[in-house]
């Protein structure tokens, strides 16, 4: 396997965790001050643009082309600066995740075909702000690319990250002889909860049916689905607390003032949260499972791919009701 430094490494950048709206505000606008006025009309968007929004994806930039700046095209001072920013709306253990699936994108490239290589890369990824920074005012940062579309509405002291795409190829690379699994926690807490379930609990939380991918990925803003499997309020204390641990794999990206909010709000409404599971409940085979609420869907989605079926992962967080802050900024 080759081995890489993490992208953050290369920038320099510390991991910051903001304790208040100020720090990403200013986080902001350091970025767009190192912005020259060419590359500010690439970045900054009216936070009305609907179409700029909604143009996220998980597949390539050569397929689905990204607006914004692309990182490549940025100089070491911008990308220090960018980093900061995102480093800075996201929690310490969120931005990690984050760079790992982005230098995951920079080993496949590695790994790839020459014809193939200019379609991976970090170099590949895409910033932009819709709106202007403000502790009052609602306006958004939108980081991705290849396998990952973050989402971040600030509405005055919310942070709210749906709905947000993180995914992994591969799921599993090496830096410096350490194995990354940028979505390890996901898959592993995951398959924890489904084996700690008793044979009655797993017939209702395992599908009929068979799920090969997102339902509400990328293009489907505003689709609904009908809960399905088992619900939360048939899960013991434990059970519950494992849920729970799944779901913080999401909603703890976002910096952690934020995410003690959204994790409050998803626990105060456990009890109408389901959990379903589609395929084999053993370790280290592909397996589909949902998890949804009135207020949360995450969906998490391998995709068999080549010698390994658990090195190629979409994932998908959203809020229903308030995917890119809308309710928060009709408040």
């Amino acid at each position: 396997m080759i081995k890489l430094r993490l992208f953050s490494a290369l920038l320099g950048v510390g991991l910051l965790h903001a304790q208040k709206p100020a720090a990403i505000v200013a986080s902001a606008n350091g970025f767009i001050a190192t912005l020259d006025e060419g590359q500010k009309s690439k970045a900054l968007f009216d936070f009305n643009d609907a179409a700029q929004r909604v143009k996220w994806s998980n597949l390539p930039t050569s397929m689905v082309p990204r607006a914004g700046l692309k990182m490549g095209d940025l100089n070491p001072a911008q990308k220090k600066a960018a980093m900061t920013l995102l480093s800075t709306a996201l929690s310490k253990k969120g931005f990690e995740k984050v760079m790992a699936i982005v230098e995951g994108d920079e080993s496949l490239k590695q790994s790839s075909p020459e014809r193939s290589k200019a379609m991976f890369g970090h170099d590949l990824f895409y910033i932009s702000i819709l709106g202007k920074p403000s502790e009052k005012e609602t306006w958004m940062l939108q980081f991705g690319g290849h396998h990952l579309a973050l989402n971040v509405t600030m509405v005055g002291k919310e942070g709210i990250l749906t709905p947000s795409l993180t995914a992994a190829q591969p799921a599993k690379y090496v830096v410096d002889g350490k194995t990354i699994r940028p979505l390890g926690n996901e898959t592993d807490k995951a398959f924890e909860l489904i084996n700690a379930l008793d044979e009655g609990q797993r017939k209702q939380a395992i599908l009929n049916y068979k799920v090969a991918d997102l339902v509400l990925g990328p293009g489907q803003d505003g689709k609904t689905i009908q809960p399905e499997g088992l619900k939360a309020s048939a899960l013991n204390a434990k059970q519950q607390a494992m849920l729970l641990g799944v779901i913080e794999e999401w909603a703890g990206i976002v910096n952690e003032p934020a995410a003690a909010v959204r994790m409050a709000d998803i626990k105060a409404k456990m009890a109408d949260t389901w959990f379903a599971w589609s395929g084999p409940t053993t370790v280290g085979l592909p397996a589909y499972y949902r998890i949804q609420g009135p207020t949360l869907v995450i969906e998490y989605a391998p995709q068999p791919l080549g010698g390994d079926p658990t090195m190629h992962i979409h994932t998908i967080y959203r809020d229903p009701t308030n995917d890119y802050g809308k309710k928060s900024a009709a408040k």
